[in-house]
Order: C-alpha cells, then structure tokens, then sequence
C-alpha cells in the first residue's frame, strides 16, 4: 500500500504522520499533485513524500522509518533515482 507522509526529515522527529493511504503509485501522485496544488507549495516546501508502507495503516496514524521503504518490493525504479539511493 502507497501512503503519503509528513515527512521533515528531522532525526529528533523519528514518527512520520501518514497523510493518506493509496492503492497504487500513480494514485499516490495524484494526491500528491493535488496537496501541493492545494498548499500552493512544492514538493519540497510542503514536505510530502510518497513511500510503500509495509503494513497496514490509516490517515492520521504515525509510523516509524522501519514500517515503510521508498519503493515497493518489485517496484520498476525510474532511472533517474538510481543516484539518489547511493
């Protein structure tokens, strides 16, 4: 399951706000689109991101960086992110 969440990247903020839950990437992005239309922000300055949770979760609920990854198991990988995981 794809999620969408608060994400500062903040080590004192281990716990990551899950914004809303999706059942596939292209739909995570569409939320994604729509929040930084919404917030008039960003990517970056809205600080959302989208990530594969491992398990089941809900709007609202908090996770830790151990329950999600940034790409789902089997996941096609854009090339252009293969930097930014080295």
């Amino acid at each position: 399951m794809y999620a969408l969440i608060y994400d500062e990247s903040d080590a004192a903020k281990p716990e990551r706000e899950v914004i809303s839950i999706h059942t596939s990437r292209e739909k995570a992005e569409k939320a994604l689109e729509e929040r930084m239309k919404k917030l008039g922000k960003g990517v970056r300055e809205c600080y959302t991101r989208i990530v594969w949770v491992k398990g089941r979760v809900r709007a609202g609920d908090r996770i830790t960086p151990r329950s999600f990854e940034t790409w789902a198991p089997g996941e096609k990988i854009p090339e252009g992110e293969f930097a930014q995981l080295e």
